[in-house]
């Protein structure tokens, strides 16, 4: 984080905005302002250069033809991708930051290669509350969202999961999401951020590069935990 403020990159609102993922960015921001930190959410829409100078980049869901269009842009207009840059992707975001993915129509997509993660469609449509154990990154807590997918992702030597399911479907086989250096996917909407403020915090720490100071927020912390006791119970 070269300035005082935090540039958070919201890339291709427009086409990976479907499932409300945009609200990532706000909740990064207001996590930042409770702080006394400042920061400004940079979109960046189809047809324009993906800045480098961005401290952190947010890609959302989307349908199958989105997600082909947002990755051949990308792949064209984000040159500065593999230097080491925070990024956080989505469902279709996920996909996209792979190696490749293939859709209902059986076309394969090449991804941006910031996660070793080939995707398929599978056979059946995950649409539930996700409940997983995150992996030690987040000191095995848990992550919540809610999932809408027909991907199943398998993860190659250079990504490990974010977590490990407890309920729902995730990547397809028992694991959740993927993590190469400061890039993670994942299958959580929600938004993700809002409803897993550890995960916010954990990419905010990587762009200040350090830990930053806990918020005390009994009432984020309260819903957080209503909502994964209510999903425990429809188990």
């Amino acid at each position: 984080m070269a300035e005082s403020v935090v540039h958070i990159g919201l890339l291709l609102p427009e086409v990976l905005g479907t499932y409300g993922d945009t609200g990532n960015a706000q909740v990064l921001c207001r996590r930042l302002r409770w702080r006394g930190l400042d920061a400004e959410v940079v979109p960046v829409g189809l047809g324009e250069p993906v800045p480098s100078t961005l401290d952190l980049y947010l890609l959302g869901g989307g349908e199958d033809g989105a997600q082909a269009l947002a990755a051949a842009h990308l792949r064209k207009h984000w040159r500065s991708r593999s230097r080491g840059a925070v990024v956080f992707g989505v469902c279709a975001g996920l996909q996209v930051l792979g190696t490749r993915f293939r859709g209902l129509d059986g076309v394969e997509h090449d991804g941006l290669g910031l996660l070793d993660v080939t995707t398929e469609a599978g056979e059946r449509r995950a649409v539930a509350e996700l409940v997983a154990t995150s992996s030690e990154l987040l000191g095995r807590a848990p992550l919540t969202g809610f999932e809408n997918h027909l991907g199943v992702s398998k993860l190659g030597a250079d990504s490990e999961p974010l977590g490990s399911v407890v309920r729902g479907t995730g990547n397809g086989d028992g694991t959740e999401g993927a993590v190469t250096d400061r890039v993670i996917g994942t299958y959580l909407h929600g938004p993700a951020l809002a409803r897993n403020p550890e995960l916010a915090d954990l990419l905010l720490s990587w762009v200040a590069g350090h830990p930053l100071p806990p918020l005390d927020l009994p009432e984020v912390d309260r819903l957080r935990t209503e909502r994964l006791t209510a999903t425990r119970r429809r188990r």
